[in-house]
């Protein structure tokens, strides 16, 4: 719950509830063990919801409540308590794109195509560098991921993005990787600079995206993927080179 601050009841119970007889009785349980945990104050659930009140239980979203976040922070002997929020819509329904994308790559390692060695989520794989000014940048990548396909390691930075940013904005993100790659902090830390991933629902907007990478001569086109999210199973059997 901690790595992606909001996950809705469907997202709980596919990160944790995998080990049941059907799809049915891990979500029953999935919800008895949600309904404890919130009645002990170890979780907490937003006032909206995702799909409505129709949906019930399943439109619930979850966070840390004030018992499970100063239990987590004793454990990992971390700082003080984040301040909770009413998120906005656009920043739910990213973080829960984001969570949505981690599901991905777990399910696509289940299915045995791909091992899943390495998941980091914000702001962990967050990434500070020199910048040209003589102080220090930072990059934000949504989620930081290392797989290996066959014997071939491969690392990603992936960027979801919900089509809410104007296309510069992203350019200028795209600026940003490039930035950081020209550091080279990354490569003396791991030996080598992941592949940018850029998944996107809109196919117009793909390829709005490609075709602005390509003409900036700024950004390697080899440092970037656009592509739609159904496209993601593919290109990590396939690797990033």
């Amino acid at each position: 719950m901690a790595a992606h601050r909001f996950l809705t009841t469907t997202q709980v119970q596919a990160f944790h509830f995998t080990d049941h007889a059907s799809d049915l009785t891990a979500a029953r349980v999935c919800r008895r063990v949600l309904e404890r945990l919130r009645r002990d104050r170890l979780l907490g659930t937003l006032q909206r919801r995702v799909g409505g009140v129709r949906a019930g239980s399943a439109s619930f979203v979850w966070h840390l409540n004030a018992v499970g976040d100063r239990l987590l922070r004793e454990k990992s002997n971390t700082g003080p308590r984040r301040r909770s929020f009413e998120p906005s819509l656009h920043f739910l329904q990213h973080t829960l794109a984001v969570a949505d994308l981690h599901l991905q790559l777990r399910q696509t390692a289940a299915a045995g195509t791909i091992e899943l060695l390495r998941v980091t989520t914000e702001p962990d794989c967050h990434r500070r560098y020199p910048n040209f000014g003589g102080g220090l940048s930072t990059l934000k990548p949504d989620l930081y991921a290392v797989t290996a396909a066959g014997d071939f390691e491969d690392s990603w930075f992936f960027e979801v993005d919900l089509g809410t940013e104007s296309l510069p904005r992203l350019l200028a993100k795209c600026a940003e990787y490039e930035a950081y790659r020209r550091s080279g902090v990354e490569q003396q830390a791991s030996g080598v600079f992941p592949l940018v991933v850029w998944l996107i629902d809109e196919a117009r907007r793909r390829t709005a995206l490609t075709a602005a990478i390509a003409k900036d001569q700024g950004l390697p086109d080899k440092l970037f993927r656009v592509l739609g999210p159904h496209d993601l199973p593919g290109l990590l059997v396939g690797g990033a080179a």
